[in-house]
C-alpha cells in the first residue's frame, strides 16, 4: 500500500494511491482511518512530504563503501545525529543552497517511518513499529561539516531533508537497491544488504536512546558516491519497491 499526503486545493489530505488515483482517507494514517469515497487524479496532486515527524534521526556511516570513501573506520555502534522537522520538504519541492555554503552534497537514503510510540524494543519487535518506507536525501553543506566538530550545522538548513513521494507499507527493507541520479547521470548505487546495521537493529538501538513517535523518521545512511549539487540541477533518489523522489536545486 502507498500512503500519501497532498494538497487538495483547500486543505492537507491523506490518501491511498490506487493506480492513477488517490483515494482520500479520513482519520490518521497511523491507524483508525477510513475511506471517504472521494478520489483525485494522481497526476494532478500536489504531493507533500508523506509525514510530519517530531524528529528525523539520522545514521551516519552505515554503508561500508561510504565509510571507505571518507577514509573512516567502520563504526562498532550506530553513529546518530538529528535533523529538525523544519528541514523536511516533499517530492518536487526545491532544495535551497544556502549562501554560506560552498559545497552542497547529495546523500540518497532509505527512510523509515514509525507507526506508533516506540520505546526500548528488540529488533524482532521493531518490525511491527514501522508504518513503512520512503525515499530521502540527506542534503549536506559539506564544507560546513568539519567546522564545529559535529554535524548539526551542515545538516539542518531548511529544505535539507526531502522525503517522498509516498510511504510504502509492504516492502522488505533488507535488500533494496538505492540509487541517486544527478541530471540523469547515476552517482550512487548500492543495496540495503550492504548496511552495517540493518533497519530493525537501528530502530531497536534508537528506541533505547529516545522515544519514537508516530511519523518520526529514521534515515538509515547513504552508500558511497556522495557528491555535490548546484542550483539548476535535478536530483533523483530511486529505491526499488519504494519510489522516486525528485527535487531541483535553487539558490537559497
Amino acid at each position: 500500500m502507498k500512503l500519501a499526503r497532498f494538497w487538495d486545493g483547500e486543505k492537507v489530505q491523506a490518501g491511498i494511491i490506487t493506480g492513477e488515483e488517490v483515494a482520500e482517507l479520513r482519520g490518521s494514517i497511523y491507524g483508525g482511518y477510513e475511506l471517504t469515497g472521494r478520489h483525485f487524479p494522481f497526476r494532478e496532486m500536489s504531493l507533500l512530504a508523506p509525514c510530519e515527524p517530531t524528529k528525523v534521526v539520522c545514521v551516519g556511516l552505515n554503508y561500508r563503501d561510504h565509510a571507505e570513501e571518507l577514509h573512516l573506520d567502520i563504526p562498532v555502534e550506530p553513529v546518530l545525529f538529528l535533523k529538525p522537522p523544519s528541514s523536511v520538504i516533499g517530492h518536487r519541492q526545491p532544495i535551497c543552497k544556502p549562501k554560506i555554503c560552498r559545497r552542497l552534497d547529495h546523500e540518497a537514503e532509505l527512510a523509515v517511518v514509525i507507526k506508533e510510540v516506540t520505546r526500548s524494543v528488540s529488533p524482532t519487535e521493531a518490525k511491527d513499529k514501522i508504518l513503512g518506507y520512503t525515499c530521502a536525501n540527506d542534503v549536506t553543506a559539506r564544507d560546513l561539516q568539519p567546522k564545529t566538530g559535529q554535524w548539526t550545522l551542515a545538516k539542518s538548513f531548511d529544505t535539507f531533508c526531502p522525503l517522498g513521494p509516498f510511504i510504502v507499507t509492504d516492502v522488505d527493507p533488507t535488500n533494496l537497491e538505492v540509487s541517486l541520479f544527478l541530471n540523469g547521470s547515476i552517482r550512487q548505487k548500492s543495496s540495503t544488504h550492504q548496511m552495517i546495521f540493518p533497519v530493525y537493529d537501528l530502530v531497536s538501538y534508537i528506541s533505547r536512546v529516545m522515544t519514537l513517535f508516530p511519523g518520526d523518521v529514521i534515515l538509515t545512511g547513504t552508500p558511497g558516491g556522495i557528491g555535490c549539487m548546484e542550483p539548476g540541477d535535478e536530483v533523483i533518489v530511486e529505491i526499488s519497491g519504494v519510489g522516486r523522489l525528485i527535487n531541483e536545486i535553487i539558490e537559497g
